[in-house]
């Protein structure tokens, strides 16, 4: 009888115990940035957090979600541009749930699922635009990327706040060609600021002209400027020309 007892006890308190750790197991602490998608017998029932919350045993299932913000880094990928030039790429997106219910329920997966479609958006969009937009409108390029994103993932809850490319890799044939490309167009720029350096001197020379023409004793003192300033030089030999209209002249006035 003592034996009986003893086993009903230790029943009676092993079903205690479960009891007790049953309940204490319905009780639930969700922080600040975590929300929990609870079913009921496996339906949705709804989004409960953040704070205390309750979740009966075996009828209802919690999966916690964090709204954070998640930096996801894009592999690299092999784009061909519009101009069939073929460049590494990567890049990172920045996103965050906003509806629990949505990434829970509508994909399997929303991390892996906004991964793979980053990867082929990023190859979609910029094999659009040429080399030299890749390189140069960046801007342009991350805000095309995140509107796409942003669009697909929105049936998902989730919200594509940014978009950045990183690096875009060149093999090497294709930097030589950039620097011969780089280097012709430095030269071609010197030209043209000489060339148009040219233009403007011989504008104002043509001025000076005429106006030195207008005084016939102004190319004269023009002359003994030059020679005082080649002076000014110490050169012991000076050659300075004459014209021949100021040689003209002084031989009319000796004869006179």
């Amino acid at each position: 009888m003592t034996q009986l007892f003893s086993s009903t006890e230790l029943f009676t308190g092993s079903m205690i115990f479960l009891v007790i750790a049953l309940f204490f197991s319905a009780f639930r602490i969700l922080r600040e940035y975590e929300r929990g998608v609870i079913f009921l017998l496996g339906r949705f029932y709804q989004v409960k957090g953040p704070g205390f919350i309750i979740v009966i045993p075996f009828i209802q299932q919690m999966v916690k979600v964090d709204l954070r913000i998640v930096v996801m880094d894009v592999p690299s990928q092999d784009v061909i541009s519009r101009d069939n030039v073929s460049v590494k790429v990567n890049a990172v997106i920045y996103f965050r749930v906003i509806d629990p219910q949505k990434a829970i329920i509508n994909v399997e997966n929303y991390l892996q699922a906004t991964s793979q479609l980053a990867q082929t958006t990023l190859r979609s969009v910029l094999g659009q635009h040429e080399l030299d937009e890749m390189l140069a409108n960046r801007d342009m390029l991350n805000a095309d990327i995140q509107a796409i994103l942003d669009v697909r993932t929105d049936s998902w809850g989730i919200k594509v706040s940014n978009v950045e490319i990183k690096h875009v890799d060149l093999n090497e044939s294709m930097i030589r060609a950039i620097a011969k490309q780089a280097e012709a167009e430095r030269t071609r720029r010197a030209k043209v600021i000489h060339a148009t350096g040219e233009m403007e001197a011989s504008s104002q020379l043509t001025q000076a002209a005429n106006k030195l023409s207008q005084e016939p004793d102004a190319i004269m003192l023009r002359y003994l400027q030059t020679l005082t300033e080649i002076a000014g030089e110490k050169n012991s030999t000076i050659i300075f020309p004459l014209p021949m209209e100021l040689i003209s002249g002084l031989v009319k006035s000796e004869k006179k």
